[in-house]
């Protein structure tokens, strides 16, 4: 079955009574990346990686990368592994003005259509249109309409270049999630999409995929972003909760081919993701939990370091000065004292520390940390509880690479087990 077909089948699963869904992970960290497709491999589904518009684009995102240099980065560990590339699908989410919501919107909007081509062109199968951002002429608010014209205008240069790239993309539509790179902290209740909202936000995009003279692609629309009551902050969790959620799932009765895609459904419990598979939110994003992780290994691998040679330098240490020395990515996210401010930074659910990884000084320590010896098993008893198990009984090695790839699989294996 090829990608796109893969996707299709997810509205006919629930039909069929059988929901199933898909996990997409949005990282563009190698690590990351490697842990999911190692899972795919060894689980035998197909993998789903999406990349953000602010991460990667032509200009080449704050990782430095285009699409097709995301999607060689992929595929070269996917050979290293022995995955196969049709057990692979490409995604790109949030594609529409955001990174350039400075200028003027027609401007943004012809950097837009630069970026879907080139991920188009890229061989990106999985395309959230999302133009729901502001830019620097625009009302404070934009209309529905607009945003779903301009949805409308950008599906139709990834038509164009879809003819050339012989493929054919399938579009996910749909603005209530958090901007690109996360949330900050939310209201006490989250409020549930209106089913209304749904209804009107599907006959916006239908009637605008018509005047832009792409109404053959309307078919190949799969699913639609909404908010299912689900979000994470700082240091907080909103839980799923279907009670709430349960006026929007029978919705989908009305689109035939469509389901719901569930942004921010990081930290969640393994019993509110298969809820949510099961209440029709098929496509599961998660992106700083897997980074979260990865994270956490790290620093249990650093306080082995410690343990062993007391002189050895700090990662923690390292990534406080870079963080300090360039507060962009952090500073407005997070607030509190000095010591709040400081414990936020490294250990945050929003985890912008994300955002320094690739700086040189950080993959550098990184790197040394990674070529240490073997781990003895009690102090990943200590440091790295979550993996004990496995490597007690010799189900993984104790390698420290093999020990962050495990630790990040650990949060993936709950999302396989939700969707299955």
């Amino acid at each position: 079955m090829a990608p796109a077909d893969i996707l299709r089948s997810l509205s006919a699963a629930r039909a069929n009574g059988h929901p199933t869904g898909i996990v997409s992970v949005c990282s563009s960290h190698s690590l990351v990346i490697e842990a999911a497709l190692a899972e795919a491999r060894d689980a035998g589904t197909v993998a789903l990686i999406e990349a953000t518009c602010n991460q990667v684009n032509q200009d080449g995102g704050y990782t430095g990368l285009t699409p097709g240099m995301f999607r060689d980065r992929v595929l070269e560990i996917a050979g290293r592994l022995g995955l196969a590339q049709d057990r692979i699908i490409l995604g790109g989410d949030h594609l529409g003005p955001n990174p350039w919501r400075s200028l003027p919107a027609r401007d943004a909007m012809q950097r837009a259509g630069e970026m879907v081509r080139a991920y188009v062109e890229a061989g990106f199968e999985k395309i959230h249109l999302d133009c729901s951002m502001g830019c620097a002429d625009d009302p404070l608010r934009l209309s529905d309409a607009i945003i779903a014209d301009r949805a409308a205008k950008l599906c139709a240069i990834a038509e164009h270049a879809s003819q050339r790239a012989g493929t054919s993309p399938v579009y996910v539509v749909g603005t209530e999630v958090p901007t690109p790179g996360g949330a900050g902290e939310f209201e006490d209740e989250l409020t549930v999409t209106d089913p209304v909202a749904v209804r009107e936000t599907m006959r916006l995009h239908f009637d605008a995929f018509e005047r832009a003279g792409v109404a053959s692609a309307i078919a190949r629309i799969i699913a639609v972003v909404v908010q299912p009551g689900v979000e994470f902050g700082s240091s907080s969790i909103h839980f799923y909760d279907r009670n709430a959620a349960s006026r929007l799932t029978p919705v989908l009765e009305e689109f035939p081919g469509l389901v719901f895609e569930a942004h921010s459904t990081d930290y969640q419990r393994p019993s509110g993701l298969a809820a949510l598979v099961e209440d029709g939110f098929a496509i599961l994003k998660v992106g700083p939990w897997l980074t979260f992780a990865m994270r956490e290994a790290f620093y249990g691998l650093d306080a082995v370091r410690q343990i062993r040679h007391p002189d050895a330098p700090s990662l923690p240490a390292t990534m406080e000065g870079l963080m300090m020395a360039k507060p962009k990515s952090w500073r407005g996210h997070y607030q509190g004292d000095d010591t709040g401010l400081r414990l936020a930074r490294h250990f945050s659910l929003s985890d912008r520390i994300r955002y320094y990884w690739d700086v040189p000084a950080a993959r550098k320590a990184v790197d040394e940390l990674l070529s240490g010896d073997a781990v003895d098993l009690t102090l990943i008893s200590q440091y790295l509880p979550r993996i004990y198990d496995q490597a007690r009984d010799d189900l993984i090695g104790r390698d420290p690479r093999t020990l962050v790839i495990a630790h990040i699989r650990g949060v993936l294996a709950d999302y396989d087990r939700a969707v299955a």
